[in-house]
Protein backbone atom coordinates (compact mmCIF):
# COMPACT_ATOMS: atom_id res chain seq x y z
CA UNK A 1 0.00 0.00 0.00
CA UNK A 2 1.94 3.59 -0.94
CA UNK A 3 1.48 5.98 1.59
CA UNK A 4 -1.26 8.99 0.88
CA UNK A 5 1.38 11.68 0.03
CA UNK A 6 2.19 9.65 -2.68
CA UNK A 7 -0.72 8.91 -3.87
CA UNK A 8 -1.52 12.77 -4.66
CA UNK A 9 2.01 12.89 -5.94
CA UNK A 10 1.13 10.44 -8.51
CA UNK A 11 -1.77 12.05 -9.08
CA UNK A 12 -0.12 15.23 -9.84
CA UNK A 13 2.14 13.33 -12.17
CA UNK A 14 -0.67 11.97 -13.77
CA UNK A 15 -2.09 15.29 -14.20
CA UNK A 16 1.04 16.33 -15.73
CA UNK A 17 1.47 13.99 -18.19
CA UNK A 18 -2.29 14.18 -19.74
CA UNK A 19 -1.48 18.32 -19.80
CA UNK A 20 1.87 16.99 -21.60
CA UNK A 21 -0.81 14.90 -24.30
CA UNK A 22 -2.43 18.12 -24.68
CA UNK A 23 0.36 20.25 -25.32
CA UNK A 24 1.35 17.84 -27.73
CA UNK A 25 -1.79 18.21 -30.07
CA UNK A 26 -0.82 21.67 -30.20
CA UNK A 27 2.95 20.59 -30.89
CA UNK A 28 1.40 18.57 -33.92
CA UNK A 29 -1.34 21.53 -35.42
CA UNK A 30 1.72 23.84 -35.59
CA UNK A 31 3.76 21.37 -37.05
CA UNK A 32 1.37 20.09 -39.74
CA UNK A 33 0.05 23.78 -40.64
CA UNK A 34 4.09 25.25 -40.55
CA UNK A 35 5.55 25.40 -43.76
CA UNK A 36 8.90 24.29 -42.29
CA UNK A 37 6.92 21.02 -40.27
CA UNK A 38 7.76 22.68 -37.38
CA UNK A 39 6.08 24.28 -34.02
CA UNK A 40 7.12 27.65 -32.32
CA UNK A 41 10.03 26.59 -30.47
CA UNK A 42 8.22 26.90 -27.03
CA UNK A 43 5.22 24.71 -27.94
CA UNK A 44 8.02 21.96 -28.25
CA UNK A 45 9.45 23.04 -25.60
CA UNK A 46 6.32 23.02 -23.47
CA UNK A 47 5.64 19.48 -24.45
CA UNK A 48 8.73 17.89 -24.09
CA UNK A 49 9.23 19.61 -20.80
CA UNK A 50 5.98 18.44 -19.61
CA UNK A 51 6.84 14.98 -20.57
CA UNK A 52 9.89 15.39 -18.62
CA UNK A 53 8.23 16.32 -15.45
CA UNK A 54 5.54 14.13 -15.46
CA UNK A 55 8.27 11.33 -15.64
CA UNK A 56 10.72 12.56 -13.48
CA UNK A 57 7.51 13.27 -10.84
CA UNK A 58 6.34 9.38 -11.05
CA UNK A 59 9.93 8.02 -11.24
CA UNK A 60 11.95 10.53 -8.71
CA UNK A 61 9.78 12.21 -6.37
CA UNK A 62 6.87 9.76 -5.96
CA UNK A 63 9.91 6.98 -4.47
CA UNK A 64 11.40 9.86 -2.62
CA UNK A 65 8.12 10.64 -0.77
CA UNK A 66 7.34 6.99 -0.80
CA UNK A 67 10.25 5.77 1.13
CA UNK A 68 10.81 8.96 3.24
CA UNK A 69 11.41 9.17 6.95
CA UNK A 70 10.19 12.91 7.49
CA UNK A 71 6.35 13.34 8.67
CA UNK A 72 4.10 13.07 5.86
CA UNK A 73 3.57 16.56 6.32
CA UNK A 74 7.16 17.53 5.57
CA UNK A 75 6.60 15.24 2.87
CA UNK A 76 4.04 16.38 0.91
CA UNK A 77 5.36 20.31 1.53
CA UNK A 78 8.41 19.10 -0.42
CA UNK A 79 6.87 17.77 -3.13
CA UNK A 80 4.37 20.24 -3.63
CA UNK A 81 6.88 22.87 -3.87
CA UNK A 82 8.87 20.64 -6.41
CA UNK A 83 5.61 20.25 -8.79
CA UNK A 84 4.58 23.50 -8.12
CA UNK A 85 7.59 25.42 -9.44
CA UNK A 86 7.49 22.21 -12.16
CA UNK A 87 3.55 23.57 -13.44
CA UNK A 88 5.53 27.21 -13.27
CA UNK A 89 8.33 26.54 -15.76
CA UNK A 90 5.41 24.95 -18.32
CA UNK A 91 3.18 27.69 -17.69
CA UNK A 92 5.75 29.80 -18.61
CA UNK A 93 6.81 27.93 -21.47
CA UNK A 94 2.62 27.67 -22.72
CA UNK A 95 2.68 31.39 -22.48
CA UNK A 96 6.04 32.30 -24.23
CA UNK A 97 4.48 29.35 -27.05
CA UNK A 98 1.15 31.11 -27.21
CA UNK A 99 2.67 34.88 -27.63
CA UNK A 100 5.11 33.51 -30.19
CA UNK A 101 7.50 36.55 -30.05
CA UNK A 102 10.62 35.00 -28.90
CA UNK A 103 12.49 31.92 -29.32
CA UNK A 104 14.89 32.97 -26.75
CA UNK A 105 13.50 33.08 -23.38
CA UNK A 106 16.94 34.20 -22.08
CA UNK A 107 18.24 37.12 -24.75
CA UNK A 108 14.86 38.32 -24.63
CA UNK A 109 14.59 38.28 -20.17
CA UNK A 110 12.45 40.75 -18.57
CA UNK A 111 14.52 41.84 -15.48
CA UNK A 112 10.78 41.73 -13.20
CA UNK A 113 11.25 37.64 -13.96
CA UNK A 114 14.87 37.42 -12.09
CA UNK A 115 12.78 36.21 -8.72
CA UNK A 116 10.66 33.88 -10.39
CA UNK A 117 13.82 32.31 -11.48
CA UNK A 118 15.28 32.34 -8.05
CA UNK A 119 12.46 30.46 -6.82
CA UNK A 120 12.62 28.13 -9.41
CA UNK A 121 15.87 26.87 -8.37
CA UNK A 122 15.70 27.09 -5.00
CA UNK A 123 12.13 25.75 -5.07
CA UNK A 124 13.29 22.71 -7.23
CA UNK A 125 16.27 21.93 -5.33
CA UNK A 126 15.38 22.83 -1.49
CA UNK A 127 12.61 20.16 -2.38
CA UNK A 128 14.54 17.49 -3.59
CA UNK A 129 17.24 17.95 -1.09
CA UNK A 130 14.62 17.80 1.47
CA UNK A 131 12.93 14.38 -0.13
CA UNK A 132 16.44 13.43 -0.40
CA UNK A 133 17.36 13.29 3.06
CA UNK A 134 14.18 12.54 4.38
CA UNK A 135 14.79 8.89 2.24
CA UNK A 136 18.64 8.84 3.41
CA UNK A 137 17.49 9.11 6.96
CA UNK A 138 15.01 6.14 6.67
CA UNK A 139 16.46 3.93 3.94
CA UNK A 140 20.56 4.34 4.59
Amino acid sequence: MIRPETAWVLFAAGLIFLASLVLGVWKWQQSIASETGTAHRYVNVAHNAGLMYALATTAIVAPLVQFSGWPSAVNITAASVIIGMFIVTISNYVRLGIEGRTDNQMRDRRSSLRGVREALIIGEIGGTAVLLAGFASAQL
